[in-house]
């Protein structure tokens, strides 16, 4: 039964939909972001143009040809030192080829640990995103609240008789009622989502 209550765990677990919820989000943020990018392109695009147009062709070739060359001799030269700084020793390099193959095991467990924080970051985010959007965010606000505040006593208003003449009235100093506050929505219960491994 390990297999039955594996996959009703991982069908049950709601940090995948989490986090296409807050990859969406986060798309949708840098989305927002296109218009000012492509007016800033738009303003900018004539004086490009304008500049390549007025470039000499002999002048930007040239340039290409002088910079070819350059780079050819460099790695000319570092290809004639790696060939010279070769160590024909075969131990060396085994011993070198063990500690590459153990640093880029490391290398991997690390990009595999940063991956899953990452995504449970975007799943927490998606998290929110979603509440935000059912509106269950206020209602974490409120339940955090009454937590701290603890719950709200009921205050009794006393109402004070009429006086029956009206010369009384204008006599006696009318007392500001206390407001009650407005009760504060039950706390509703909700599932516990399981753990992510």
């Amino acid at each position: 039964m390990a297999i039955t209550d594996d996959l009703r765990k991982t069908l049950s677990d709601p940090t995948p939909l989490y986090f296409a919820a807050g990859t969406a989000d986060l798309a949708f943020q840098q989305a927002r972001k296109v218009p000012a990018l492509v007016e800033q392109l738009a303003a900018e695009a004539p004086a490009r143009i304008e500049a390549v147009r007025n470039t000499d062709p002999k002048v930007v070739q040239e340039k290409a040809t002088a910079r070819a060359k350059e780079a050819q001799a460099g790695l000319q030269n570092r290809v004639t030192e790696f060939i010279g700084g070769l160590d024909l020793d075969f131990k060396k390099l085994g011993e070198n080829a063990q500690d590459l193959a153990l640093r880029g095991v490391g290398v991997a467990a690390e990009y595999a640990v940063r991956a899953r924080e990452t995504y449970e970051k975007v799943a927490e985010h998606g998290e929110q995103t979603v509440k935000t959007w059912r509106g269950e965010a206020a209602e974490d606000i409120e339940e955090l609240a009454i937590a701290v505040e603890g719950k709200p006593e009921p205050v009794e208003v006393k109402h004070e008789p009429k006086p029956a003449a009206p010369a009384a009235a204008a006599q006696a100093k009318p007392k500001p009622a206390r407001k009650t506050p407005a009760p504060r929505k039950a706390a509703t219960t909700k599932k516990p989502t399981p753990p992510s491994e």
